[in-house]
């Protein structure tokens, strides 16, 4: 396998990881458990995920928020240090070159979390449109990630750690979990409570170890990239590729409110402005007859091409097969009755509300 390795490549082998690779990095896609069980534990305990193949980029500068401001169409300008953000970035053309997190470290410095197939290009895009005092770094080779979710995660890190972000999308970013120095966040791509660990490479193992033996009791294990699919599916996230890419803008993936359009002189902004009633929009497929519909399949309405799907799967906690699409946008977000072409089958389906699964508050 020719990918990169992660801090934790050998510990994945150890588990019985099944590697593959995925955005330039040997990962497992599951362990010896199979995805259902990694999937079904996430929801009803917790489950632990590397992520270390994701990108880290510093903005640094008297015009670093200006600078954000800029590049991204959410609004950076009244922020706190320690709060997160997510983010579209567009071309000019308002099409989408990925969606991020930034996290605000202070007034003059940003630390910036990007897909890993993107990162370079998402680099080489910000660097193609830094501004006067601006500085961009990528920092990726300074970090590994640790990502654990799930309902009994803050439990499991409050017996390491007297010290946790308290809110959701926030981080401290000189935090120690049972002494390891890390950058600890909480956010989350699974649609449930959790966090992450950004730290040094050389200590990844020695953190993935001990949250595993400290969570067994718990119901904790480690996940892999299958099971962080169908958890994101059901959780209804865009995922770069699928549900937003460079010919997909932020507002027909259903993120409008992330696109700050009275900000003034962001990139892609005027095509956002022309697209204020977007001709496609992003609808999820409850699939009610036989069959399991994928990306890039064509929905059908009474007989007509109406869109494509982007995603989809089985959903192992909701148990049934669902999909999302990108359809027309005279097509009604619930209840309509449409037929996905599923290997040259037609299969029923109908459209439902965004997203499939809601974590119990």
């Amino acid at each position: 396998m020719d990918g990169k390795k992660t801090p934790l490549y050998g510990a994945h082998l150890a588990a019985g990881g099944k590697m593959v690779e995925f955005g330039g990095y040997c990962l497992p896609v599951q362990y010896k458990t199979g995805v259902i069980r990694e999937h079904m534990a996430v929801r009803t305990a917790c489950g632990l995920f590397d992520v270390s193949h994701m990108g880290e980029i510093l903005v640094e500068g008297k015009g670093a928020v200006a600078y954000l401001n800029r590049l991204l169409t959410n609004d950076y300008t009244v922020m706190r240090p320690g709060q997160a953000r997510y983010s579209p970035m567009c071309r000019e053309d308002g099409g989408t070159v990925d969606d991020l997190i930034v996290y605000k470290i202070r007034d003059d410095s940003y630390f910036v979390v990007v897909n890993a197939a993107n990162k370079e290009k998402d680099f080489a895009w910000m660097k193609a449109h830094q501004t006067e005092n601006a500085s961009v770094s990528d920092v990726s080779d300074r970090y590994a990630q640790i990502a654990l979710q799930g309902p009994k995660a803050e439990a499991l890190l409050r017996r390491l750690t007297g010290e946790l972000p308290e809110k959701y999308y926030t981080a401290l970013f000189d935090a120690r979990v049972d002494g390891i120095p890390c950058i600890l966040s909480r956010t989350g791509y699974t649609g449930e409570d959790g966090f992450e660990m950004y730290l040094a490479p050389d200590r990844a193992e020695a953190l993935w170890t001990l949250l595993l033996q400290t969570g067994k009791e718990d119901g904790l294990i480690p996940c892999g990239l299958g099971a962080r699919d169908t958890l994101r599916l059901e959780a209804a996230m865009p995922l770069y590729g699928h549900e937003l890419s460079d010919t997909i803008t932020p507002l027909e993936a259903g993120l409008r409110s992330f696109v700050k359009l009275e900000k003034p002189g962001f990139i892609g902004r005027e095509a956002l402005l022309a697209q204020a009633s977007p001709p496609r929009r992003r609808v999820g497929l409850k699939i009610t007859g036989r069959g399991i519909a994928r990306e890039h399949q064509e929905v059908f309405l009474d007989g007509q091409p109406v869109g494509m799907t982007t995603s989809g799967t089985h959903c192992p906690f909701l148990n049934g097969p669902y999909a999302m699409a990108l359809v027309r946008a005279d097509v009604p977000a619930q209840g309509a009755r449409v037929e996905v072409d599923v290997r040259g089958r037609r299969v029923e389906a109908e459209t439902v509300p965004l997203p499939f699964y809601r974590r119990p508050r």
